[in-house]
């Protein structure tokens, strides 16, 4: 066999190879984590009630006017989860309208960093990862 010919042979079947191998090494690479990058998990179908109630309490002190005004979950061992994922987004919406004003050093996604930091807590209290 022509030396140029098993040459050019050999090249075909590494390169193939590693195109095969390439989707294994991507999903292997997918699968690890990052640094500063947050896995999406999918969030709970329900919420303990006293869960809510407490991510209630952390947003209400924070300043929610809305979380202030919504009723404490009682008589239920648990409640559907878009009743945290709409209190989150309506103290997100409530937050970052107030610290609009606020210099961009002093704020972290657009609201002031306690109401950041109460947001999250809320969240991490019900178990909600995206709201």
């Amino acid at each position: 066999m022509d030396r140029n010919l098993r040459n050019a042979l050999a090249v075909l079947v590494t390169a193939s190879a590693l195109c095969a191998a390439a989707p294994v090494a991507t999903a292997a690479e997918q699968a690890r984590p990052v640094a500063g990058v947050q896995a999406q998990v999918r969030n709970p179908k329900t919420v303990k009630a006293d869960a809510y109630n407490q991510a209630r309490s952390i947003l209400a002190n924070a300043g929610s006017q809305t979380a202030a005004k919504s009723h404490p979950i009682h008589g239920k061992n648990d409640v559907p989860v878009s009743y945290g994922t709409s209190l989150l987004a309506s103290a997100r919406d409530e937050f970052r309208a107030a610290d609009k004003n606020l210099p961009a050093g002093q704020k972290k996604s657009d609201m002031s960093i306690p109401h950041y930091n109460a947001i999250h807590n809320a969240a991490k209290v019900m178990g909600i990862d995206r709201w």
